[in-house]
């Protein structure tokens, strides 16, 4: 078995251990720093794997819960919850039962627990494994958008898609090239009202403007000292955010600290310690003697961190909370695109009256409509928690409120945030804000927001205002919260309230009040921000090692609910041909024992023509189901009611409704469309359809499908349907400028082919209009990056490059996928 780490040398430290070798050398890389000779890729034996089971949520619905609601007491609401969870997710949970008991070494984390990524840090991290008289570095391959948490923690993770992970499951190993190790040095000191979460802003704006895609980066500096384990383990959470594979923080003595903190025993600890000091992977920042050589550096001094919000549609477009009131107003007199909304002079100053409980308000252009504090990526760190716990606090006692049609939730990422909140005492603030605690698993970042008052929508599309959301998670595509809601701003937890109050995102803090009390006083930010030194002792007095032992407690005891599941109690699962939530896929239909022979994709149709910035959320599908959807028209089919049909993250076991919600974003740009929605032409009859619609007709006539795409195809949060759905779809290849590393994988995955167009060119250049038919010749020795030849009904002709990176990928696409090539392995 092989096992990386990064090393003294910054570079990937590769261990031999006990188990089957990947052919040819594996060379050490010791302390001198020597480079690693002649090893193109490294092949990794499967670590640890872990899988997040959980459904979707929807805000204020009373007696739905998420798959990882854990309530602060057993009141009845909440027992109300646990049942109306067993009752929509019944089927589900009976599987992932079945699952644990019918396969070895599957364990799975029971509702009422906690997140994923909690868990995965706070339980399961061991940093050191010790197997079979062996010591060595723990690894995670994870499911979950939030894996590479982990790394802050010294353990070694990245994401992958559900496809890699089933195959890793399955026994097959992990195969990635050897990649550079980018080293990001810290310096300065950080400002005192500078929060984690403008911390982890700052450093992604840095790195992503480094253009370090695909590469690993290792923190190291004096600056790493001032960071406390949870705010290491946010920075590695936003990895994704800026296109690295890992943001590694090595082990020093703050991680230690942590670990007390958790079911760490002394033993362990001091096995820890022992270990990582005695193979160099031991860090202490402030000596930089102990500062490792890396193929490049990027420094970053925290001291020009100031606090920013991400928006209004894309991450990466950062503005100074000073700046913001100027800001949203260039934005209005932008033309539309990626910041702009292109309102006339005219209409800028639009106000419109509206009825809300009976009292008259105005909403106007930046007018907040949902706040909502989310913690999913910010779950370890407590301290953005708890300053925005104390900041509502203050606020509470200044006689400040919130305006009570703004939609305001607080969807805290585990139970021990919950915990922690209610034991500093500021849970109680909160809820007076209207900020209540609405659940565990994925809300507001996917859409899965309560409606809006219809009087707040109908006052939007009246005077066609730019309405806000401001969220603290770490997805806001426009239009992803909420239909009407144009303008949507990533924010730290503190900032979200501040807002909230202020009740619009045109706001100057420095020089307008938040609000004024009933007495007339007015109450500026700076009067209600807790200080960092408050925040801190706080954190140091409520969160202590017994809320980890709580965790410990909630996973080996498990709960009511899961224990009174029954489950069948075969080999074999029996899939319920009735079922509308878990089917027996069709991947393997038509499996044969023997490798197909190369087949070229002969006169295959365009499905779609797309543009630049085609993101995971346009692909595959997730919230809620639309009630005109292809899935809607499905799940009607099976007499369910549009209250029954769940949300797509629910109904992941079911691949008729995954398949039919593939590519049905609303803000899908099919360019054969010219408008947003999920259309698509069926060319050969020049009708209009739904894309599933197409592609059906496309699949029943025997015509293979191939996608056009421009730049950076398939960028976003990882999930394994943005394949599996254009696999049941018929597609057979993407043809794209450039693509999102991880999407590309996922494609090799099922089987679909990703080609790249050659530089300089693109579908606009080569004069294609996606109307043509195109054949695609597949040679009988497929080799990495080879150029392949594309020719068109209409007589052109041009070169892609076939985006396979090592010769497993060619490998894993002849057999047509991971699944296919881990069934034969088996057969």
């Amino acid at each position: 078995m092989l096992q990386t780490r990064e090393g003294e040398t910054g570079l990937t430290r590769v261990r031999a251990l006990p188990g089957p070798q990947p052919p040819g050398e594996a060379h050490s890389v010791g302390a001198s720093g020597a480079p690693v000779a002649k090893l193109p890729a490294v092949t990794l034996q499967p670590p640890r794997v872990a899988l997040e089971p959980r459904c979707q949520q929807i805000e204020n619905t009373p007696l739905l819960c998420p798959f990882h609601l854990q309530p602060v007491s057993e009141n009845e609401t909440s027992l109300k919850n646990q049942e109306m969870e067993l009752v929509r997710n019944k089927e589900r949970l009976q599987f992932f039962k079945w699952c644990s008991k019918a396969f070895k070494n599957v364990n799975v984390v029971p509702p009422d627990v906690g997140a994923v990524h909690q868990v995965n840090l706070e339980y399961l991290s061991r940093v050191v494994q010790v197997s079979d008289g062996f010591i060595y570095p723990d690894s995670v391959v994870g499911t979950d958008s939030h894996t590479t948490m982990i790394n802050g923690l010294g353990i070694l993770g990245w994401g992958v898609g559900g496809i890699e992970s089933e195959a890793v499951m399955l026994g097959q190993p992990v195969s990635l090239t050897l990649p550079q190790v980018v080293g990001c040095k810290l310096v300065g000191s950080i400002n005192p009202l500078t929060t984690s979460i403008d911390v982890v802003l700052g450093i992604t704006k840095h790195l992503r403007q480094a253009g370090i895609a695909g590469k690993f980066v290792e923190f190291f500096g004096p600056g790493v000292s001032q960071l406390s384990a949870p705010d290491r383990t946010t920075i590695a959470n936003m990895c994704p955010e800026y296109n690295a594979t890992v943001s590694f923080f090595p082990v020093d003595q703050v991680t230690l600290k942590h670990f007390k903190k958790t079911n760490f025993t002394q033993e362990k600890l001091e096995l820890l310690e022992s270990y990582m000091k005695a193979v160099q992977l031991f860090r202490s920042y402030e000596d930089p003697s102990e500062d490792p050589q890396y193929s490049e550096v990027i420094e970053i001094n925290l001291s020009s961190i100031v606090p920013h919000v991400s928006g209004p549609k894309r991450s990466q477009d950062r503005v100074a909370v000073s700046s913001m009131k100027e800001d949203f107003q260039s934005c209005l007199n932008e033309k539309l695109g990626f910041k702009g909304f292109h309102i006339s002079k005219q209409k800028q100053d639009t106000q419109v009256p509206f009825l809300h409980c009976g009292q008259e308000y105005q909403l106007a252009h930046g007018s907040l409509v949902i706040a909502a504090v989310i913690s999913c990526t910010n779950n370890c760190n407590p301290s953005v928690m708890l300053t925005a716990g104390l900041l509502a606090k203050k606020a509470v006692e200044a006689g400040l409120v919130v305006k009570p049609y703004i939609r305001t939730s607080l969807a805290p990422g585990s139970g021990m945030v919950t915990h922690y909140l209610n034991t500093s005492g500021v849970l109680p603030y909160f809820s007076q804000l209207g900020f209540e605690v609405i659940g565990y698993g994925c809300a507001t970042c996917v859409g899965n927001t309560a409606p809006l008052p219809e009087a707040v929508v109908d006052a939007i599309k009246q005077g066609d205002l730019v309405a806000c959301g401001v969220l603290s998670g770490n997805r806001h595509f426009e239009g992803r919260l909420c239909d009407c809601v144009r303008a949507n701003y990533l924010a730290s937890p503190p900032l979200v309230v501040a807002y909230a109050l202020a009740g619009t995102v045109g706001i100057d803090f420095e020089k307008e009040p938040l609000g004024v009390t009933s007495e007339g006083k007015e109450v500026y930010l700076r009067d209600i921000w807790p200080s960092r030194e408050e925040v801190q002792q706080t954190e140091e007095d409520t969160v202590i090692s017994s809320i980890f032992k709580d965790l410990r407690g909630r996973m080996e005891k498990g709960n009511t609910l899961w224990s009174n599941i029954e489950c069948p109690d075969s080999v074999v699962f029996p899939w319920d041909h009735k079922s509308t939530y878990i089917r027996s896929p069709s991947f393997f239909s038509k499996l044969s024992k023997e490798v197909p022979p190369p087949q070229s994709i002969e006169n295959a149709h365009v499905l779609l023509f797309l543009g630049n910035k085609v993101t995971t959320d346009h692909i595959s599908p997730a919230g809620s189901i639309a009630r005109v959807s292809a899935a809607a028209k499905y799940l009607l089919s099976k007499r369910l009611t549009p209250r029954e049909f769940n949300s797509y993250g629910a109904r992941r076991g079911n691949d008729a409704v995954m398949t039919r919600g593939t590519f049905a974003s609303i803000k899908l740009q099919n360019r054969f469309i010219g408008k947003p929605g999920p259309k698509t032409l069926h060319i050969p009859s020049g009708q209009t359809l739904d894309v599933f619609e197409a592609a059906d007709r496309y699949q029943r006539d025997g015509v293979p499908l191939i996608i056009l795409a421009g730049q950076d195809y398939g960028s976003g949060n990882s999930r394994d349907w943005v394949a599996k759905g254009p696999y049941l779809l018929g597609v057979r290849a993407v043809i794209a400028e450039s693509f999102e590393k991880l999407h590309k994988n996922q494609l090799v995955g099922m089987g679909i082919m990703p080609l790249q167009f050659l530089p300089g060119e693109n579908a606009d250049t080569l004069e294609l209009s996606g109307k043509e038919r195109f054949t695609i010749t597949q040679p009988d020795s497929l080799s990495p990056r080879q150029q392949l030849t594309v020719k068109t009904s209409q007589g052109k002709s041009f070169l892609v490059t076939a985006l396979f990176d090592t010769e497993m990928d060619v490998i894993f696409f002849q057999h047509g996928g991971h699944l296919r090539y881990v069934a034969r392995t088996l057969l």
